[in-house]
């Protein structure tokens, strides 16, 4: 019997962003996997579709479900899987069921729909090029966190970040730590509901605008490119080659970290080594 596992993309807020296609599959379903049953059942209600089985399936009880699950689909069954809201598996539940229905060879669909951070980005006024780095949830504490920061900072596209309400100071402190209270941000709350509000500005703005506007709904944070860079002179590639060969580096390492961490092509800094105090 074919059965299959299909990802449906519900609204973020709006309800009236649900697909045609979604309800049609919703309905035809034989179980829905969801992060909260009321939650989805309410759905179900809203678009008149009498609820299949409903079975949760959350960042907590994914990995054990996961399985029982594609073994449904292998007997025949439609298994939709849902988030509370967007596109399953971007953030939230959804990647796991989708390995184990892959190794299981099971076929897995997917129907589209609205997406945070595509619609955060397209209206904060900092879109660029339309290349971006969508990170979702920062890892809450510790070095992760630290690297991850450090990283997200320095790229040459715009960074969309979830955050809950009560964690957008800290997270703003931290990106001003990293970035600099000069680059520009979007704070995107309540997408697509009632109270939808964009607020745009510098990092050290958006902090000011946080301790007198009491922070309520879930957070999309846009943060702005970082700026070019100027590209360093061969005298400062040089004298960085010239220290790691005093420490004993070799020639070939010392030219392979030295472009790594420059971001200079390999054959340039390799270029400088041929000169006859180096040979």
């Amino acid at each position: 019997m074919s059965g299959r596992v299909v990802l449906v993309g519900t609204p973020i807020g709006n309800l009236g962003d649900v697909s045609h296609r979604a309800a049609e599959v919703l309905g035809a379903a034989d179980v829905v996997a969801c992060e909260d049953t009321r939650r989805t059942g309410r759905l179900l209600a809203h678009l008149g579709v009498r609820a299949p089985s409903l079975v949760r399936l959350d960042e907590h009880t994914e990995r054990q479900r996961a399985d029982e699950l594609v073994a449904r689909a292998l007997s025949g069954a439609t298994v939709a899987v849902v988030s509370d809201a967007g596109m399953p598996g971007l953030s939230d539940p959804g990647g796991v069921i989708v390995d184990v229905a892959v190794a299981a060879d099971v076929p897995v669909e997917v129907v589209p729909g609205p997406f945070a951070a595509a619609v955060a980005l397209v209206g904060s006024g900092l879109v660029g090029d339309g290349r971006f780095v969508f990170e979702g949830f920062l890892p809450r504490k510790g070095a992760d966190r630290d690297r991850r920061l450090l990283a997200l900072a320095g790229h040459d596209r715009p960074v969309v970040l979830y955050e809950a309400p009560h964690r957008v100071a800290r997270t703003l402190e931290d990106l001003v730590a990293v970035a600099g209270e000069g680059r520009r941000v979007a704070l995107c709350r309540e997408l697509t509901k009632l109270h939808e509000s964009t607020w745009r500005g510098t990092l050290a703005e958006a902090l000011e605008h946080v301790a007198t506007v009491a922070p309520r709904g879930e957070y999309v944070v846009v943060l702005d490119a970082a700026p070019p860079v100027a590209a360093p002179e061969d005298d400062d590639l040089r004298a960085e080659l010239d220290a790691l060969l005093a420490d004993g580096v070799s020639r070939r390492d010392a030219a392979e970290q030295v472009a790594t961490a420059r971001g200079v092509p390999r054959n340039r800094v390799k270029g400088l080594l041929n000169r006859p105090e180096d040979a």
